[in-house]
């Protein structure tokens, strides 16, 4: 199977090039990439955790998925593909803001992404794909916050950082959208 390339990207989200995954995070290059946030009616997030044959983060729960866009795909094609090879379900997204991260990992990778938050809303059991996902739950989101708060290390670096960034833009957009 042929390594996927990832975007490589500016810090104003205009394409520059495109490289394997596993270079672009071996040199810790800049490149696109998307966080989904699935909510239900009772203002519950949808978390996933990732499989233990991860080659990073393994076992760790995040946000429903995430991924990197492939080339000509726009963030929301790229969100909804991936929702259904994770988690095995399609849900309409809408983009809510990006911001640029960088996450060193033990094994020598790093993270440097343009990451696109897109949240979308559903009610039903997800159909996971046992080879990217471990497990999965519904968590309402006061309880996230204040679980990563009192156990860190259960969750990804992207997603702790999304919480401590745009929790209030999270909570506030999913509020609004619910009523």
């Amino acid at each position: 199977m042929k390594e996927e390339n990832v975007i490589l990207v500016n810090e104003f989200d205009e394409q520059i090039g495109l490289m394997p995954k596993m270079e672009a995070h071996e040199k810790a290059l800049l490149h696109r990439a998307f966080s989904v946030f699935v909510f239900n009616d009772q203002n519950e997030l949808m978390l996933q955790q990732r499989a233990l044959s991860k080659y990073h983060s393994p076992g760790l729960w995040t946000n429903t998925c995430c991924s990197h866009q492939r080339e000509g795909e726009s963030n929301i094609q790229a969100g909804t593909r991936r929702l259904m090879e994770e988690m095995g379900f399609a849900t309409t997204l809408e983009e809510k803001t990006s911001f640029i991260y960088k996450a060193p990992f033990d094994n020598g990778l790093t993270e440097h992404e343009l990451d696109h938050i897109m949240v979308g809303y559903y009610q039903e059991d997800p159909n996971i794909n046992k080879e990217e996902v471990e497990a999965w739950k519904w968590m309402p989101l006061e309880d996230v916050k204040s679980d990563i708060i009192n156990q860190p290390e259960l969750y990804t670096a992207w997603f702790k950082i999304i919480f401590d960034k745009f929790y209030e833009f999270i909570n506030i957009n999913h509020e609004s959208n619910s009523k």
